[in-house]
This record gives C-alpha cells, sequence and structure tokens, in this order.
C-alpha cells in the first residue's frame, strides 16, 4: 500500500502474523465477469492487493463464474486489464469453475451426511417458505427424503433429466434460525447454459454462497475480504466450510463498501444505461467504471491516492464525487502540459496587426514543473477567442472583453475592442481590435494594467477539435422503498444534459497528440484525449475535471 494508514483490516493481518495464527497471508479478488468493473471494486482491488503486498502475501484474481447465463469472456479480459491499469499484478489467475467437479464431490458429501435436500418447490414457493424477518420459515415437504433418493435425484440432475428450475438441490440447516440465510439456502440450481470455460460439461451450476467458502479454502485464502452486506451470510460461509470438510479454514471479513454521490454502482443498472442507449458503451467517459474513468482522463494513481484517504472501516454512507475529483487535480497538476483551447470560437481581428505576419511566442509548458520546458505559440492578425469571453452590454465588474475595453492575450498582447461585427439577425460573428506593440508579455512593460486575461488561439494555424464536456450522468434523489419506483425512479434521474459537445481549436503543436495523452486547458480544466473516437483527423478532447472545486480536503 502506498499510505500505510492503519485500518481494521490491516490490523487484524498485522495481529494474525504477529501472533502465529498465519505465517503468510493471501488474499483475492473475486469478480464475477458479469459485467465492468466499477470505481467501487478499485476500492476492494486496492484493499486485497494492497495489504497482501505490504506484508509479503500474495493475492489471487479468480472469477466467480457460477453462473453462465450472466458471464462472458469480453467482462473477463476487461477485469483483467482494469487490475493491471491500476497497478497490481495478481499472483494466481483461477476461476470458480475449475471448480466445479470438487464443489459437486461436497455437495455430495452434504448429502450422504444427511445436511442436503433436493427439493421440487418452485422458486416462489421457496420464498414463501422461507419466513420473514419475523416469522420463521417451514420446512419443504421434500426436505426428509432419504439420503439415497437424494443422491439419485442430484446425479439425475447432474445428467440433465430435469428442466430449469425443475429442482434444487438445498442445505439443511434451520427453517427457523433468526437469520433468513441459514434457512435452507439453495446451494445447487439447474441450468442447461453453455459455460464460457466449461462449454456444456454442466447443466446444475453451484450458487455463489455454496461456491465462495469453497473456493477460498480451496486457495488457501486466510483472510476473505468483502463488503457489509455479506456480514449476514458470514455464518454460512462458515457453515459450509466446516461441513463440507475443507483442509484449510479461511475467514471473512467486511468492510464498508464506496458509494459516491450522484453515482450508480449497481452493476445490473450499469447494464441497463448500456443496453439501453443512454451512454455509448461501459467505458463512456460519464460511467463510474474503470473503463470509463480511464477513457475519461482519471489515473490510477489519483483513484489510488483517493481509495487510501476514504480508507477502510465499517461505516456506511456516500461519498463526494468531488473528493475524487480533488485527488485527480492533485495528480495531474504537475504533470500535464498547459495549452489554449477555444471551446466556442469568436473571430477577432487585429486591424493594426501586419497582414502576413505571424511571430512565435514562447511559453512555459508547465509554469508548476519548469523541467518541462517551454512551447512555441503562433500570432497574427486573426486570432479566435472565447464568445463567453465578450459582451456588447457587460455588467459591472466584467473585466473581460467589451466595446472601448483593453485586456490582456494570455502570453501575448493588449488588444482593446474597437467594432463589433454582426450579421443579419443581430448576432455577433467578429471584433474588430487593436494591440499594443508595447505590451508583449515578458518585457517587463509596467505602462498601465488591465483586469481582464483573456486566452485565444491564432486563427490561420488552429487545429481544429471536438470537445466533451460532462455533468454527473445521474441526478442523487432520495431512494425509493418499492422497487418497481426505484427502478423508475432511477432511469428518471439519468441528467439528459451529462453530455454537451462542442466544435472549437487548439494550439497548432497539438496536432500530433494521441489518445489518452491529457493537459491542462487555460481556465477550461484538465482534458484527455479520447480513445474511441480520436482519429487522424479529427481530435477529441473529454474533459476530465474543472480547474477549481470548492470541495475541501
Amino acid at each position: 500500500m502506498e499510505h500505510n494508514s492503519s485500518n481494521f483490516i490491516r490490523n487484524i493481518i498485522k495481529e494474525d502474523l504477529e501472533t502465529g495464527k498465519h505465517d503468510h497471508i493471501v488474499t483475492r479478488f473475486p469478480p464475477e465477469p458479469n459485467g465492468y468493473l466499477h470505481i467501487g471494486h478499485a476500492k476492494a482491488i486496492i484493499l486485497n492487493f494492497g495489504v497482501a503486498d505490504e506484508f509479503n502475501g500474495k493475492t489471487n484474481l479468480r472469477f466467480d463464474d457460477t453462473n453462465p447465463l450472466k458471464e462472458d469472456v469480453e467482462y473477463v479480459n476487461s477485469i483483467k486489464e482494469d487490475v493491471k491499469w491500476l497497478g497490481y499484478d495478481w499472483d494466481n489467475l483461477f476461476f470458480a469453475s475449475d471448480y466445479f467437479d470438487e464443489m459437486y464431490k461436497r455437495a455430495v458429501l452434504l448429502i450422504k451426511k444427511g445436511l442436503a435436500y433436493v427439493d421440487d418447490l418452485s422458486a416462489e414457493e421457496i420464498r414463501e417458505y422461507r419466513g420473514t424477518l419475523t416469522e420463521p420459515g417451514k420446512d419443504s415437504p421434500y426436505r426428509n427424503r432419504s439420503v439415497e433418493e437424494n443422491l439419485d435425484l442430484f446425479e439425475r440432475m447432474r445428467n440433465g433429466e430435469f428442466a430449469n428450475g425443475e429442482k434444487v438441490l438445498r442445505s439443511k440447516i434451520d427453517m427457523s434460525s433468526p437469520n433468513i440465510n441459514l434457512r435452507d439456502p439453495v446451494i445447487y440450481r439447474i441450468a442447461h447454459a453453455t459455460h464460457h470455460n466449461t462449454g456444456d460439461k454442466w447443466c446444475i451450476y453451484p450458487m455463489y454462497a455454496f461456491a465462495h467458502p469453497i473456493e477460498d479454502a480451496i486457495e488457501g485464502v486466510t483472510h476473505s475480504l468483502c463488503t457489509l452486506e455479506f456480514e449476514d451470510q458470514r455464518p454460512l460461509y462458515d457453515w459450509i466450510v466446516a461441513n463440507c470438510e475443507m483442509e484449510c479454514t479461511p475467514r471473512q471479513y467486511e468492510f464498508g463498501r464506496l458509494n459516491l454521490t450522484n453515482t450508480v454502482m449497481s452493476k445490473r443498472k450499469l447494464k441497463q444505461l448500456v443496453d439501453e442507449g443512454f451512454v455509448d458503451g461501459w467505458d463512456d467517459p460519464r460511467m463510474p467504471t474503470i473503463s470509463g474513468l480511464r477513457r475519461r482522463g482519471y489515473t490510477p494513481e489519483a483513484i489510488r491516492a483517493f481509495c487510501h484517504e476514504i480508507g477502510v472501516s465499517k461505516a456506511y454512507g456516500a461519498v463526494d464525487t468531488q473528493m475524487l475529483e480533488h485527488f485527480v487535480r492533485e495528480d495531474l497538476k504537475l504533470k500535464t502540459p498547459r495549452t489554449m483551447g477555444v471551446l466556442k470560437p469568436l473571430k477577432v481581428v487585429i486591424t493594426n496587426y501586419p497582414e502576413n505576419q505571424v511571430e512565435m511566442l514562447d511559453a512555459e509548458i508547465n509554469p508548476e514543473n519548469p523541467e518541462m520546458g517551454t512551447r512555441q505559440i503562433p500570432f497574427s492578425r486573426e486570432i479566435y477567442i472565447e464568445q463567453d469571453d465578450f459582451m456588447e452590454n457587460p455588467p459591472k465588474k466584467y473585466f473581460r472583453l467589451f466595446p472601448g475595453n483593453e485586456v490582456r492575450l494570455k502570453h501575448a498582447y493588449f488588444i482593446k475592442c474597437e467594432d463589433v461585427i454582426k450579421d443579419e439577425n443581430g448576432n455577433v460573428i467578429e471584433l474588430h481590435c487593436t494591440y499594443d506593440p508595447e505590451t508583449k508579455s515578458g518585457t517587463g512593460f509596467t505602462g498601465r494594467k488591465v483586469k481582464g486575461t483573456i486566452h485565444w488561439v491564432d486563427a490561420k494555424n488552429a487545429v481544429p477539435a471536438e470537445f466533451r464536456l460532462y455533468e454527473p450522468l445521474i441526478h442523487d434523489e432520495e431512494e425509493e422503498t418499492d422497487e418497481e419506483a426505484a427502478e423508475k425512479s432511477f432511469l428518471e434521474r439519468v441528467n439528459p444534459n451529462s453530455l454537451e459537445i462542442l466544435e472549437g481549436f487548439v494550439e497548432p503543436n497539438m496536432k500530433t497528440v494521441k489518445p489518452q495523452d491529457k493537459f491542462q486547458f487555460f481556465r477550461h480544466g484538465y482534458f484527455n484525449v479520447d480513445s474511441k473516437h480520436t482519429t487522424e483527423d479529427h481530435i477529441v478532447f473529454n474533459q476530465i475535471v474543472e480547474l477549481k472545486s470548492s470541495f475541501k480536503i
């Protein structure tokens, strides 16, 4: 871990090693390959790999691929890429499906011990029989089948003799347990589906709650770290490890999951946004997926620093997205070149500047990091400025360009607005200005001062570019209690203004940029060259974050 900040999990591991409970540690990151990883998974990756690295342990990357109906090789490959991009490498790569034979044997063992039975109840009937938080469940009429009958039925399930949903295998624990997870949970279900790893070998698949502890035990995982929603399942985890007679006894520890304001963290809902065309894929820069953040221009260093700062605890709560953006700015400010881009161009003709003259102006690439050197910017009679930097009838304390006012052009000269050119509809289409050659930046001119400095791009040499500006994809609202209302509410909270596309210009030295190159545009913020839509003839910039935030760390 980059910051050895103390947390309860780190303290547990430290004590386990000091007391000799373990002579080494093994953690694992076990995503289900049914979608792309998001920022919440980043916290889990950084925790699992981080503590293992700190204590010279090992971390397994394990794909919990027990549901062939939702999983895909595309997701497997994206998860590998994301883990590596965040700066980590796994010691072993495993698939839960590699253990299907072993899991089947352990299920047979439970049946032989009288601790599992084949049930014919439908999923709906099982829910009805399970009871509620205040009422105990009741036994299935099939709960007392003989061991022989259960072994025969389970084998026939494996052989494909029954349809999907016709039968399940349930563990036999306690239908009156105050913990609903212990009321005879389903541990195997029938699914006639081709699996991305095992093909058509199986038509029965273990449930996650049964498979997960067995996987941990097989791999010798010492500290099985998961989020708080699995806390109630820990007794079942321990029951399975004990009754399946696993040689290794892993221990589960829970921590608070990461939630961000204005952000959806449900893979199911994120998939819905993709499938219904609200975004242009899992890697859309508005998505909280790691691939989306990468395409937008976030850096692994910023995400790691953010996760270390928020820490690991049992607390539940949403972290302000501005905090993540703060760490992005902190990481980018010293490493990104400064440049000028005009997003909403307005042409300015400097009438007293020689018509065919082009001069090159010197500017630091990054004033906060002088080692990055200098760049040259062409300047001539025609330039573009931002439409927002001119007002014909400005309010008080407006210090940018207006008729008769003088401003400084960044890195260049003072210019004064002399004339406003409009089209037949009264729209301003061009400004005529004059410049003062005595006021060139860097010459130490002290004759007079101006209050406004604006940026610009030389019109003759400017490179056309597309700029994509982002707002939060989802508006935060109170959570609905009714599931159907919550689903409706989720889609209604999609921000129709989450993407604004502008056509403007950048400096000519930007002609050779490559996807994922990052820059700070004067006054506009940090931008990343888009990896999906940029071509040799068309540069697309994604706004990473604005320059400043009111957020205080």
